[in-house]
């Protein structure tokens, strides 16, 4: 085995390996993230010591086609049949202003069109178009965006085998099978029950619903810097973060009426130590195209070490988590 596929943390997929049957067995039909959640749940209740005990180095190869890996989960891909899968998915969530949505998914449109994003593009391509870009730095609606930068990540998270582009090595034929991508896929309820579920979603909510459910080290805490408290999975609980493998997630809310921003939704928190996961700012719609396809490339956005992600949405996410709300 090479060292270079070992990964060492919290071997999450150990106690889903244990627990995952059970649940799934215990909650039929509610999918894979949910059933995730659930064993999630589970571990963030063990004390500190028994948590710990799965901090160890190990192959998480091993577990590619475990059940909790490779279930079907009701939102895989929400898309209707025939429709290309977007890189990022934009979620409405406040229905309003009708003619603010539509002057919104009007400039979405439009940085489809400019960007045109041949449809087979290979990875290769991705990461030069990321070094490009690499010192743009996107306009938005408040005075922080000053200090905004972009760089390259490290450790671009997974993408979900329905998005990933195929293999080099793949056949003609299986490259043709693939369904096309775009940038954004807009998630727009129009029944009365849908738009219900989705009106003022929160940020963990989204990603819990569109994302899977992992834990890893919490980002590292500087010496001066004292450790959150109270504790929280979405920042700090023990050393360890919750975070979400997911397409990138866009919020339109009640707000984007007025600024036509939306928020840009960090599913593995910034790298910055008591940032959260779920953490958001705001993003005007006419760039929101442009920042999915750096992102895609692996570009990360940053303020430069400082936390300017708005408190608001953050503070909401951990009262919702903390009430088991955001299910």
């Amino acid at each position: 085995m090479s060292e270079s596929h070992l990964k060492t943390g919290l071997n999450f997929d150990r106690f889903l390996a244990t627990h995952y049957p059970d649940v799934k067995r215990q909650h039929p039909g509610e999918g894979r993230r949910k059933w995730r959640l659930r064993v999630a749940d589970m571990l963030w209740e063990l004390p500190a010591e028994q948590r710990n005990l799965l901090n160890e180095t190990y192959d998480p190869s091993v577990y590619d086609h475990a059940d909790f890996n490779v279930d079907e989960d009701p939102l895989d891909r929400p898309e209707p049949e025939g429709e290309p899968v977007g890189f990022g998915i934009l979620i409405r969530t406040d229905f309003s202003n009708e003619e603010a949505w539509q002057a919104f998914y009007a400039k979405i449109q439009e940085g489809e069109a400019e960007i045109a994003v041949p449809l087979s593009a290979s990875q290769d391509e991705d990461e030069q178009m990321g070094e490009d870009s690499s010192n743009a730095v996107p306009e938005g609606p408040s005075n922080d965006l000053e200090n905004v930068s972009l760089r390259r990540d490290a450790q671009v998270p997974p993408v979900p085998a329905d998005q990933m582009d195929e293999d080099d090595s793949a056949d003609e034929d299986d490259e043709e099978s693939e369904p096309p991508h775009r940038m954004i896929f807009c998630l727009n309820p129009t029944t009365p029950e849908g738009r219900q579920r989705f009106t003022s979603m929160s940020n963990i909510r989204a990603l819990r619903l569109f994302g899977d459910v992992d834990i890893r080290a919490a980002p590292s805490r500087p010496p001066d810097v004292k450790r959150v408290s109270p504790p929280n999975r979405l920042i700090d609980q023990g050393g360890w973060q919750e975070i979400y493998f997911s397409r990138t997630v866009w919020v339109y809310d009640a707000q984007s009426n007025i600024d036509q921003c939306a928020r840009l939704v960090s599913s593995q928190g910034p790298d910055l130590y008591g940032t959260a996961t779920g953490d958001s700012w705001r993003a005007r719609a006419s760039h929101v195209c442009e920042l999915q396809y750096n992102i895609r490339a692996g570009i990360r956005i940053d303020f430069n070490g400082l936390d300017r992600w708005d408190y608001g949405e953050r503070v909401r996410n951990i009262q919702e988590v903390e009430q088991r709300i955001a299910r």
